[in-house]
């Protein structure tokens, strides 16, 4: 038999109350320094970018402030892409990021900002691509632009509009992007978290495995990064089988 893992100790409801509630008062002063970390980051300054520079998208090559789609604000998330490769070979981080963006766009529009992806791939490529996944925002193709809009691939980006000139406000990526990929804080709040290696756990905890571990996974749900693995969302997909190769190099990103 299996030896079980460690769990936590087991208590009576008030000393859990009074333990919970220890907590509870350093979860607030978190919140409340991310408030105050928002307004600092409400109060950078910008740099201007090149509004008229051109992405590919559903409608053909269109100027990136075409993108604000008539508002004043922005948001962009660049989807790093592996050319020639199939849906089952791109980035799995990219897809955990997109995955949990989609949902989002209807409230950012309802307060008045846009939302599009970009990525570096052409867009005979992209536009399959973003089909199969079922994504509804729209997405566009970098490939010809020539200029950095709102640094690389994996970042999320923030843009002000002042009639046709563009300005970049903010821009993050690896886990500042963790702000909106809810699965993240939703693993944190379980007894044994994301089980990466990296984490502080108590002792006789589940043996944390590298970052990301868990971001693919093969047909019958196993988490790995095998050649018969996809990005784990892809598995939600109409047509998504099994498949024999990622056709493209690579780990985790």
């Amino acid at each position: 038999m299996t030896t079980p893992p460690a769990r936590p100790p087991l208590v009576d409801m008030e000393t859990w109350q009074q333990a919970r509630d220890a907590l509870l008062a350093r979860e607030k002063a978190y919140t409340h320094e991310g408030d105050a970390l928002a307004a600092e980051r409400r109060g950078l300054p910008m740099v201007e970018v090149d509004g008229k520079a051109e992405v590919v998208g559903a409608e053909g090559p269109v100027p990136f402030v075409d993108l604000f789609a008539g508002r004043n604000e922005l948001l962009t998330y660049q989807h790093m892409w592996y050319d020639g490769a199939p849906p089952q070979g791109q980035c799995e981080g990219c897809t955990n990021a997109a995955w949990h963006l989609q949902v989002s766009t209807p409230y950012l529009e309802a307060r008045g900002v846009s939302f599009a992806f970009l990525a570096s791939g052409g867009w005979d490529e992209l536009g399959p691509f973003a089909d199969f996944m079922g994504y509804r925002q729209p997405w566009y193709s970098l490939r010809d632009s020539g200029v950095p809009l709102g640094g690389g691939m994996g970042n999320l980006s923030a843009f002000l509009r002042d009639g046709d000139r563009v300005f970049l406000t903010y821009t993050t990526t690896g886990r500042g992007n963790e702000a909106f990929s809810g699965s993240f804080a939703l693993l944190d709040r379980t007894p044994y978290g994301r089980g990466e290696a990296w984490e502080e756990t108590p002792e006789g905890w589940p043996e944390g495995r590298e970052p990301c571990w868990y971001w693919r996974t093969d047909a019958e749900g196993t988490a790995g990064w095998g050649e018969t693995s996809r990005p784990v969302p892809q598995w939600t997909r109409p047509g998504a089988g099994p498949v024999t190769t990622l056709g493209r190099q690579g780990h985790c990103h």
